[in-house]
């Protein structure tokens, strides 16, 4: 593992570390014949992706049925039915073919074959929701118990826990108490409604992965490839690397630009602080202290534009807006998010007088801009499509076929005019694929065009023209690409399990009742505290109620991913917010935020916990400096919730609001990153920690009255702090001169 941020592993030294380090990337081992139809059905399903973005998608049952026999089938050969089991070298025989137990390949077999009952089976279905025969309600069966047993499989036990929680509620409603209390389902009723309706399994959340959020993860995965993470993180130690603490800058920024690649908290840890983390240790950081910045960084990732998390993706649908959209309120709370870790980054390192990076240890910009500047191209591309208004899964298609195009056609090194022309040609004929108007027989034409692009491609090759990654790379990272989808894809079927019985219920309304009572009798207490015209009973309220969700937003995060924390949470608390007159946008903004903040925040901090593995540090403590070095991400979100206008696109933004609202955060944060850190100018005393701290909460609060009384609070600090400085300042000169 390289000492300095300079240059990424390879290939297989990242794909061992992720499956040393993520849960969700733990494979069995296999041999022959298993190993090979695991790869061959893996690039399968990235292939399916690829083609069906890039050519016209499936009738929306088929492809998702697709798309989820594929996820599922696989997760009973990747994933062992136990740790032991994962852990035992693969042997074939005829009980274990492959080094995959018999059991396991019948029911993947089964999972599939009940998954694509519905899209290929039956065309009558429709008519028989409510009113399933026995084969409806027997395929239904087997497709729910396998699952749960692939979620577990794939992301442990609370998931899976939590969608078995909800059926027994669904199944048993005559027994609940008070407003819980509801009619109740039979098995036949529930497996009708989770499996023949849009609004269980096959719901919005599987959709949502096989139409967008696969074709993403596939895109991080080429760009990757090619060497533009490789780019991100040279310009990344070009920028902050000489300063102080240099090594943990270079994680935050790097780790910013690697999260426009990739969703994925826990990749991005891996991938950037096999890098970084050994660099910030060299330089003085502790174990615990580097682990954190890089999963405080890492977690970054998910709310990072262009490509953001899966989350982001379900907001799409589930709030019907552009992603465009989506893209622009996400700018200013990534900003300051990573504004927030870099401040105590920084006070850290002049606390501790750690230093930068030397002009060895760190990458020649230029050279690299030199030999990488052609994988921007496809990221280009991609941003640009997005915002014309095409669609994501256009927008994918054509940044992963333009990162296969610049890896195979051009070096790093040594180009000829041929490679140039070989770029140039082959990205007209995806212009013409991406943007061609053909009419009728419109995928014919673009199949033909394709198929002339990998002709020429073929006739260039046999000229001489040679690429900076073969063939086998672009085969790789499709199978690597679907790897990652697996997990993800289970998740969000479970997910639907737990929206299908709240549909089924209406328990949602249930729950926004009970919460709003609650966050009124808390609000109706505090207002007695709370001086008159300080703060209204409604706006007490709201903060109550944004409290509580927030809460619960970890603690579900304790156990789920993001994407399924923010399903479930959208689903039971998001309508609450929005009756309490938050605007739908911001309420899931908040949501996706306290999701994505679970995985620095212990007792389950998946992020912190690969980054303390790779540090050799403890991980709760890990998780627990994570979480404060994150602290901003916490408490932004109750900004924009009070203050709309930093999120940009968001109803009522004016100018003025977001100066004001954006100033005193900035302000607040360097406040907050002080008084956490005990260091500003100088060592703090306790008094001034106590001060900035309250004035950070005051500055980060919306409005100009209480930032200017945060301003206030925060001068007898700067006063004392700068004296101290100059006076620390002297005495050096003195003893210079002495």
């Amino acid at each position: 593992m390289s000492a300095t941020p300079t240059q990424l592993p390879d290939e297989k030294t990242l794909a061992e570390l992720e499956q040393k380090f993520d849960p969700e990337m733990r494979f069995r081992p296999t041999v022959a014949p298993a190993a090979l139809i695991v790869t061959a059905l893996l690039i399968a399903l990235s292939a399916f992706h690829y083609y069906t973005a890039g050519f016209g998608l499936l009738r929306e049952t088929t492809h998702r049925g697709v798309h989820l026999a594929f996820v599922l089938g696989l997760i009973f050969l990747v994933f062992a039915a136990s740790k032991k089991r994962a852990d035992a070298p693969a042997r074939h025989g005829w009980l274990t073919p492959g080094g995959v137990p018999l059991y396991d390949w019948l029911l993947g077999a089964a999972c599939a074959v009940s998954v694509l009952y519905i899209p290929y089976v039956f065309d009558d279905l429709g008519f028989r929701v409510g009113n399933p025969n026995t084969a409806d309600v027997v395929f239904g069966t087997i497709l729910f118990l396998t699952l749960l047993e692939a979620t577990r499989r794939s992301m442990g036990w609370p998931l899976p826990l939590i969608a078995i929680g909800f059926t027994v509620y669904g199944l048993a409603g005559p027994a609940f108490p008070g407003l819980l209390k509801h009619a109740g389902a039979s098995w036949s009723q529930m497996i009708s409604h989770q499996y023949l309706t849009s609004q269980g399994i096959y719901g919005v959340a599987v959709g949502v992965v096989a139409t967008y959020v696969f074709h993403f993860v596939l895109f991080g995965v080429m760009a990757t490839r090619i060497g533009l993470g490789q780019l991100f993180l040279d310009l990344a130690s070009s920028i902050a690397g000489r300063f102080a603490g240099g090594p943990a800058k270079v994680s935050i920024v790097g780790s910013a630009f690697f999260g426009m690649l990739s969703g994925s908290s826990v990749a991005n840890a891996v991938t950037v602080g096999s890098l970084t983390i050994p660099a910030m240790i060299r330089v003085g950081y502790r174990r615990e202290f580097a682990g954190a910045v890089e999963a405080a960084s890492s977690t970054g990732g998910q709310i990072t534009p262009p490509v953001l998390g899966a989350a982001a993706f379900l907001m799409i649908e589930f709030l019907n807006v552009s992603y465009q959209t989506i893209i622009a309120a996400a700018v200013v709370p990534a900003f300051m998010h990573f504004f927030g870790v870099f401040m105590q980054v920084h006070f850290e390192a002049k606390r501790h007088g750690l230093r930068g990076l030397t002009p060895e240890e760190m990458p020649r910009l230029r050279e690299s801009l030199r030999e990488r500047w052609p994988t921007l191209i496809p990221l280009l591309l991609l941003i640009w499509i997005l915002v014309t208004g095409r669609t994501p899964y256009l927008a994918a298609f054509t940044g992963i076929t333009s990162a296969m195009i610049v890896g195979l056609s051009t070096r790093t090194r040594g180009n000829t005019a041929a490679n140039w022309v070989a770029l140039a040609g082959l990205h007209a004929l995806l212009a013409l694929i991406a943007f061609g108007q053909f009419g009728t027989h419109s995928e014919w034409i673009k199949l033909g065009v394709f198929a002339i692009g990998v002709v020429a491609w073929a006739l260039a090759r046999r000229l001489g023209v040679r690429g900076r990654i073969e063939p086998a790379v672009v085969v790789e990272a499709f199978e690597t690409g679907a790897k990652y989808a697996l997990a993800v894809g289970a998740a969000a079927a479970t997910v639907g399990i737990v929206i299908g019985v709240v549909t089924l219920t209406g328990v949602g309304f249930k729950i926004s009742y009970i919460i709003t009572s609650w966050a009124s009798a808390i609000a109706g207490g505090l207002s007695a505290f709370v001086p008159a015209g300080l703060a209204s009973l409604q706006g007490m309220t709201l903060l109550a109620a944004l409290v509580m969700t927030g809460v619960v937003c970890i603690l579900m995060g304790a156990g789920i991913p993001t994407t399924a924390n923010y399903i479930i949470m959208v689903t039971v608390a998001a309508p609450t917010l929005v009756q309490l007159g938050v605007e739908p946008l911001v309420a899931h903004f908040f949501v996706f935020y306290y999701g994505v903040l679970a995985d620095i925040t212990p007792p389950v901090a998946l992020a912190a916990y690969a980054a303390a593995g790779m540090a050799g540090g403890d991980p709760f403590r890990t998780g627990n400096t994570a979480f404060r070095l994150g602290l901003a991400k916490a408490l932004v979100p109750f900004v924009f919730v009070f203050s709309p206008s930093l999120l940009l696109v968001a109803k009522g933004f004016t100018l003025g609001a977001f100066a004001v609202t954006f100033i005193g955060c900035v302000l607040g944060i360097v406040a907050l990153a002080a008084a956490l850190s005990g260091f500003f100018l100088v060592v703090m005393k306790r008094w001034e920690q106590a001060l900035c701290l309250a004035a950070a909460l005051l500055l980060i609060a919306p409005g100009l009255t209480v930032s200017l009384i945060g301003t206030a609070l925060v001068l007898p600090v700067l006063l004392r702090q700068l004296a101290a400085w100059r006076g620390a300042r002297q005495h050096t000169h003195l003893n210079k001169a002495v």
